[in-house]
């Protein structure tokens, strides 16, 4: 995090007068200027112009005499020699060197800027500094300093002992070793210290509580153990010490200091009670993940202002406190897997501001009560794995904000309310493990991620009325007792990717699905598939009259397929004729422009636009499908093969509307150059459809690799080099100049082989062509592929750097287990982190096919989980960056 948030109006921009700015001044700019252009670097300044108008320069007031603020961040240099030169506009207050690509800092840097006496802020962050923590001698008056997001190592020692005026300290997001010294102590202004996402280790030093001043320290993501200081909460406001191995009983005081606002223990190694008093200005409290048992507190009545409240995943035993209730503000619950007991407190429909409520894994019984569908806020309701009996409300529809409900695996009964239908906000849907059972109604016509009835009494034909769930990916309705055949229509649902139908009754042919659908029809002993060969006991008979019946079908389909040939050849037998490489004059489509992007001489002489389009005509050439894209695989006259992506405008998400914009965003990905990334060669706009071109990867996809119908087994070694390479072309996507290209829909589906060893990140483009303001249906559309979505999301709907790593969190755990994302209705990221909670019996987490090969893999796959499970945290503030992901993974083996 950048310490600009601490001082968001530092400095004011400059007024708009005549500059008199100082003729060394000028020439240090000018130097700069100069500087940046030799080593190639773009910016947006004129040389012509007065420095304190360029972009980044803030001069003094009222006669702009010099520069006080100097913001080169994000300008991509990587010279240190920059620095030298800066340090020579000797009334600079605040410098900023952040996000570029700077590996090292000189030591004239210290020197020149070190006797610059007004200087109070220095940002360094995000970029590649390496090697030990400088020295900062003579930097008396500085009072934030930024070094976070690099990939410095070492001990932090004596080395910022003389910065007597700092204010603010961000060291984060490195790899800094050894213990917090307990000289930190001494910088008596330090109000924010944050030491997060390291490899300190040892105590948290009791001198942290002695810093009147300080109001945040956070040091999360790192490996200190035992206890929690005494007093640590003393002055503070804000406690960070998630993810690190503390011990021992939570301090008495830690949580009734009376301005403390956010506590955050999470993942750790707690045990005991909490504490009973507790502040009343508490805001957020996340205890999750530790060992602590008892009952929980009555005393949460008395905390008015909070809003987060987090204690999943230990063991507190007794009733839900009625009195949760009265916290007026809270907006997430998370009270999940632990043994509380009782039924759901009828109080819990007073919290009318809650969007969350987990208390899944629990053993609450008794009956869902009609207060609940009184949360109109309410986003995300889990109370699955539990004992609860009786029927559910019809009066949930209520709950028209909510996008996932989970009430799976308890003992409902009854038929589903009919008044589902009505819940337009409704996602994801899950009922399986219940005792369900009668007529299925109309359900929301909005559902996406899943729909699950397992394991219930449902009979009878299964609803063809299914059908009409267009969004929907995944559909499990195994387990019951459907009859009858499987309803064709069912073959229309254009997003569905898994339809699991094991264990009914089930009788009939079953229907072509296309390809991308995995259907899961086993334990159905009166289902036909139509794939199936013929065996060699077939009775002579049989195969007579089945050989006799081959023939007329045989002839018919070669009359059909003849006239169709003839037909198609009538259209297209000008082109064979004519070689036009203008895609203007191609008439399969009304082409409004196209473009070659690359500039390799090879691709540019391979690539014909008449051949193109003749593949994308023909859906014998579709080699994938994603929500977004289909890929064609044609081959041009050379011989070579390339993919065709076809980006369907069919929702307005795209913003088809401004084509030039489109083709300005082409030209920018077109110019971008990256192994592991599927980077667009060429482009055809149409009036209904965009077409990208681009290399063709032999392998396909990693989905096919792993999860498909080959017989071969993956070794280590490539999975390994797949991981590596998807996280360089994912650290190289985060990292990019201009601004970070996101990943819309990252899987293991878009993941594209050239190799088994040279995988490439698809879909790049999605970020610049998708408005989700104007989608037509849910904003989740563009979210990504059930597994692969950040629980984040449904609160959030915000796609983000630290979403992607989630999604390639669940990749890894694809390399590392051999299951897909999503396996009978739960999510391969959930089932991994519910069964690493025993952290030396990890090795029964991964594919025992790849890891029973040697010990040496072993212990290398379970180094590879260490950084999956990192990935895949349920807070996004705790997962690493892709930088560190791949740093990671490069030290795993």
């Amino acid at each position: 995090m950048s310490l600009f948030w601490f001082l968001p109006f530092f400095f004011l921009l400059h007024p708009l007068v005549f500059s008199e700015l100082a003729e060394n001044q000028r020439s240090v700019m000018k130097n700069l200027y100069q500087l940046l252009n030799d080593t190639g670097t773009s910016s947006s300044w004129n040389v012509n112009q007065d420095p304190c108008l360029w972009q980044g320069v803030s001069c003094s007031s009222p006669n702009n005499n010099s520069i006080i603020s100097l913001s080169l961040s994000g300008f991509g240099f990587s010279s240190s020699d920059l620095l030298i030169e800066v340090c020579k506009i000797d009334s600079l207050q605040s410098l900023d060197l952040s996000n570029n690509f700077l590996r090292l800092i000189p030591v004239g840097f210290f020197s020149g800027c070190g006797g610059i006496g007004g200087l109070k802020l220095l940002d360094i962050s995000k970029n590649r500094l390496v090697g030990s923590l400088p020295a900062f001698q003579n930097f008396v008056r500085l009072e934030f300093l930024d070094l976070s997001h690099n990939i410095l190592s070492g001990k932090i020692d004596s080395q910022l002992s003389q910065l007597v005026s700092l204010i603010a300290l961000n060291l984060s997001f490195n790899s800094f070793s050894g213990s917090i010294p307990e000289a930190i102590g001494n910088l008596s202004k330090l109000q924010l210290l944050v030491l997060s996402s390291n490899n300190l280790s040892g105590e948290i030093p009791k001198s942290v509580s002695s810093i009147s001043t300080l109001q945040r320290f956070a040091a999360n993501q790192n490996n200190f153990s035992g206890a929690v200081p005494d007093g640590i909460t003393r002055y503070l406001k804000i406690l960070d010490l998630g993810y690190n191995k503390l011990t021992g009983l939570i301090p008495s005081d830690l949580l009734s200091q009376s301005s403390l606002q956010h506590v955050d223990l999470s993942y750790n190694l707690l045990s005991g009670l909490i504490p009973e008093k507790m502040s009343s200005s508490l805001v957020r409290l996340r205890l999750g993940s530790n060992s602590l048992s008892g009952s929980i507190s009555t005393t949460f009545a008395a905390l008015k202002n909070l809003a987060y409240l987090e204690l999943d995943n230990n063991s507190f035993t007794g009733f839900i406190p009625q009195e949760v209730g009265s916290c007026q503000n809270l907006m997430l619950l998370n009270l999940a897997q632990n043994n509380l007991t009782g039924t759901l407190p009828v109080q819990l429909g007073s919290l009318t501001k809650l969007r969350v409520m987990k208390l899944q894994l629990n053993n609450l019984w008794g009956q869902i009560p009609t207060e609940i569908t009184q949360l109109q806020n309410l986003e995300i309701l889990n109370i699955s794995w539990n004992s609860l009996t009786g029927p559910i409300p019809s009066s949930i529809s209520e709950l028209t904000n909510l996008m996932n409900m989970n009430l799976r695996s308890n003992n409902l009964n009854g038929s589903i309310p009919i008044t589902l239908g009505d819940m337009k906000s409704l996602l994801e849907l899950q009922l399986g493990g219940n005792k369900l059972s009668g007529r299925i109604p109309k359900l929301p016509p909005n559902l996406q991620i899943a729909l699950n009835l397992s394991s219930n009494l449902f009979v009878g034909p299964i609803p063809g009325s299914l059908s009409q769930l267009q969004r929907l990916e995944v559909l499990d309705l195994s387990n019951n007792g459907f009859s009858d055949k499987i309803p064709d229509s069912l073959t229309k649902m254009s997003s569905l990717t898994q339809l699991i139908l094991f264990n009914n009754q089930l009788s009939g042919v079953v229907p072509q699905f296309s390809k991308h659908v995995s259907v899961n029809t086993s334990g159905n002993p009166n289902l036909i598939n139509a794939t199936t060969p013929s065996t060699s006991s077939i009775k002579g008979k049989s195969f007579a009259v089945a050989f006799v019946v081959a023939l007329v079908v045989a002839a018919f389909v070669v009359g059909v397929v003849m006239l169709i040939v003839q037909s198609v050849s009538r259209r297209f037998s000008w082109i064979a004729d004519e070689q036009l490489q203008s895609p203007e004059d191609l008439p399969l489509h009304q082409v409004i422009q196209g473009n070659l992007l690359t500039t390799n001489g090879i691709h540019r002489s391979n690539i014909d636009f008449n051949k193109a389009m003749e593949a994308v005509a023909s859906p014998e050439n579709v080699v994938q499908k994603t929500r977004f894209s289909t890929y064609y695989k044609a081959i041009m006259p050379s011989g070579t093969s390339y993919v065709i992506k076809k980006l369907c405008w069919s929702d307005k998400i795209f913003q088809l509307g401004n084509h030039d914009i489109f083709e300005q965003e082409l030209q920018v990905l077109g110019k971008l150059n990256n192994s592991n990334v599927m980077i667009p060669l060429a482009y055809v706009l149409t009036v209904d459809s965009a077409y990208l071109f681009y290399e063709f990867s032999p392998k396909g996809t990693l989905f096919e690799i792993l999860h498909g119908t080959t017989e071969d087994i993956l070794d280590w070694a490539s999975r390994y080099s797949i991981a590596v390479g998807v996280a360089q072309g994912l650290a190289f996507l985060h990292g990019c100049n201009s601004s970070p290209i996101l990943l819309l829909d990252l899987s293991s589906r878009n993941i594209m082989l050239r190799s088994l060893k040279e995988p490439q990140v698809a879909d790049i483009e999605l970020c610049k062509v998708i408005n989700p303001s104007k989608s037509i249906g849910s904003l989740s559309t563009v979210c990504g592929s059930v597994g692969y979505i950040p629980p984040e999301y449904a609160y959030t709907m915000r796609v983000t750097m630290a979403g992607n790593v989630y999604s390639f969190g669940v990749i890894l755990l694809e390399l590392l287990t051999g299951k897909p994302a999503v396996s009978e209705g739960t999510e391969l990221a959930k089932w991994v982190l519910r069964n690493s909670v025993q952290q030396n019996n990890l090795y029964h987490i991964l594919d025992f096919n790849t890891s029973g090969t040697s010990l040496v893999v072993r212990n290398q796959m379970l180094s590879v989980l260490k950084v999956a499970v990192a990935c895949v945290s349920a807070s996004p503030e705790a997962r690493p960056k892709m930088k560190s992901v791949l740093r990671m993974l490069l030290n795993a083996r």
